[in-house]
């Protein structure tokens, strides 16, 4: 079958102004899309919760490409459950709905690794996907994001609806969020290595036991795998997006003050939550079914992540 052509594309990208979003964006136009026919939303002026605000921004498009979430790391999960259930599950729902009704040729979802069981067999196999419940602590937002995927299934069974789901990994890169209230693990620790250093601290307090690990996934790889996709996948069954490597939180800690040249001792709060025991994806369908490998060794990637926030901490 031959790439889906982005010449010429009306294109969507919602949460195109966020961190993934400006890079996808980018990889769009290296694809061949025309930079003045892709337009974003942004949450402040287009609600997707509100179905009309979906329909105004799916009418005469033919692509869209769904990244807005209400996403955070484990204390957000822990303090707004119910938030990021109810906000995700109906941006997606009513958009994909609004999708199909305007007639838009492919829809591609960027789902979660928070919907895979907690005790997912490692590395994670999509067809492992509903196998158990999601980590208690991101479960919500876990189950609201998987529930896409069921849609979009059905709506392809029903309506031949061209709807396709990823699952990227952690992410990470320059221009991250930082917020230390909805960070996710590598920018918070890098902003609290950073003010440790700042105010002269000997320890560095880090939650959990540092035993959990975790897979990484620079930014720019997973644009250029959801612009893959976009061009190449046009299947019902979800794909992961990864590098098929962990790295265990102790580890990862350690790496970064090292980059950062923190000399002071970490101390592990055990009595804070861990997350998830184990995150790692296979990885072979995506390669398998539109070529995509992840490109971007991990220590040089954290080094551009810590160089970026660094030069704009101030």
């Amino acid at each position: 079958m031959t790439s889906l052509d982005l010449t010429n594309k009306q294109i969507l990208v919602t949460g195109g102004a966020g961190f993934l979003g400006r890079q996808v964006i980018d990889q769009l136009v290296k694809a061949g899309a025309d930079a003045d026919k892709i337009s974003v939303t942004r949450s402040r002026d287009c609600d997707l919760r509100v179905m009309e605000n979906c329909q105004r921004a799916a009418d005469k498009q033919d692509i869209i490409i769904h990244l807005a979430a209400h996403v955070g790391g484990i204390g957000l999960n822990l303090l707004k459950p119910a938030e990021l259930f109810y906000d995700n599950l109906m941006m997606g729902a009513q958009l994909i709905h609004a999708a199909y009704q305007a007639g838009v040729a492919k829809f591609v979802c960027v789902g979660t690794i928070c919907a895979y069981p907690n005790l997912t067999p490692v590395p994670f196999k999509e067809d492992n996907l509903w196998n158990g419940y999601p980590e208690v602590t991101n479960a919500p937002y876990g189950i609201a994001k998987k529930a896409l995927l069921v849609q979009l299934q059905s709506y392809r069974q029903q309506y031949g609806f061209n709807g396709i789901y990823l699952l990227p990994v952690n992410l990470y890169g320059p221009e991250d969020n930082f917020d230390p209230k909805s960070s996710h693990v590598i920018p918070a620790l890098i902003r609290k290595v950073h003010e440790a250093q700042e105010r002269g601290d000997k320890t560095l307090p880090v939650w959990g036991d540092g035993s959990p690990t975790r897979e990484f996934l620079y930014s720019t790889d997973a644009a250029r795998g959801i612009v893959m996709a976009t061009q190449d996948y046009n299947d019902s069954e979800p794909v992961n997006l990864g590098t098929n490597s962990e790295v265990p939180i102790k580890d990862l800690i350690e790496l970064i003050c090292e980059l950062m040249e923190f000399k002071g001792e970490i101390v592990w709060e055990t009595d804070k939550p861990n997350g998830q025991p184990r995150r790692c994806l296979d990885t072979e369908r995506a390669k398998t079914a539109f070529g995509f490998t992840a490109q971007t060794e991990f220590k040089e990637g954290l080094k551009n992540t810590i160089e970026w926030y660094r030069k704009h901490a101030a």
